[in-house]
């Protein structure tokens, strides 16, 4: 009985990496079967406002930017006061997660 639980054993690692080189290595595979990644937010790289500046002077400002290495995207927020152009404070970015979108 445990030679047969080793043998299982044995074929499910042999599939999961079977898989895990396929879906990387060969091109179409993850979008064909996963779907394609949802489209890059407009204007990627380019600071926009977020509104009207509050009574401190203060304006919200985004940007989206795509991390070259891992290929991620990231989202940054500050707060730039309007009439020096200064930045005042920095918000920690965080990477947002592209969700797959399925073709019909």
């Amino acid at each position: 009985m445990g030679f047969v639980v080793f043998m299982l054993g044995v074929a499910a690692l042999g599939t999961l990496v079977y898989l895990a080189l396929f879906m990387s290595h060969v091109p179409g595979a993850k979008e064909e079967r996963f779907g394609d990644l949802e489209p890059l937010p407009d204007r990627v790289g380019e600071w926009s406002d977020l509104g009207e500046p509050g009574q401190d002077g203060l304006v919200r400002q985004e940007r989206y930017l795509v991390d070259e290495r891992g290929g991620t995207l990231l989202h940054q927020v500050r707060m730039r006061h309007v009439e020096s152009g200064e930045v005042v404070s920095v918000e920690p970015e965080r990477r947002v997660k592209r969700r797959r979108v399925r073709r019909a």
